[in-house]
């Protein structure tokens, strides 16, 4: 099982910008506790990080064909990117979008995600313990697909 996390613009500036919102952990610590639980289910993952919404763009279609789930943090690109969107919808791996703070009780501009609709589901307002909770929902929406795949095989094996 594969999973990639895509992390947008100014997430690179964490423990350091706006700490009031986005808390004092920086992306390396999240993403160091990100790999400690996959290490522990034996989940390969990769990390990426950009303020370029094309490089996100390209991350994203790159994960086609050796990647089972997204973990996204597209940040400001949330309410601005169709690209981003676009090729979320077109790679057609389950997603989940992540916010550290939570955007509904934020400025209006930000309570609205365009890239949430293609996403299997979205975690906001918990802090980078939202991280966690994406790899926990990941991998039982990765196990849902693998066991509903299993399942179609064996009735076309029996029929």
């Amino acid at each position: 099982m594969k999973i990639v996390v895509i992390q947008g613009p100014n997430l690179n500036m964490l423990g350091v910008r706006e700490q009031h919102i986005y808390g004092p952990m920086k992306l390396e610590q999240i993403h160091e506790q990100m790999k400690h639980f996959a290490n522990e289910n034996g989940i390969d993952i990769e990390f990426f990080q950009s303020n370029l919404e094309g490089e996100i763009v390209d991350r994203i279609q790159e994960c086609l064909g050796d990647t089972h789930g997204i973990i996204i943090n597209p940040a400001a690109y949330s309410h601005t990117s169709i690209a981003i969107r676009d090729a979320l919808a077109a790679v057609q791996i389950p997603a989940i979008e992540v916010h550290l703070s939570n955007i509904h009780a934020r400025e209006e501009f930000r309570q609205k995600s365009l890239t949430a609709e293609v996403c299997a589901g979205v975690v906001a307002g918990m802090g980078p313990f939202g991280y966690h909770l994406a790899m926990i929902g990941m991998t039982q929406i990765i196990s849902e697909i693998q066991a509903a795949q299993e399942a179609e095989q064996q009735m076309q094996q029996q029929g």
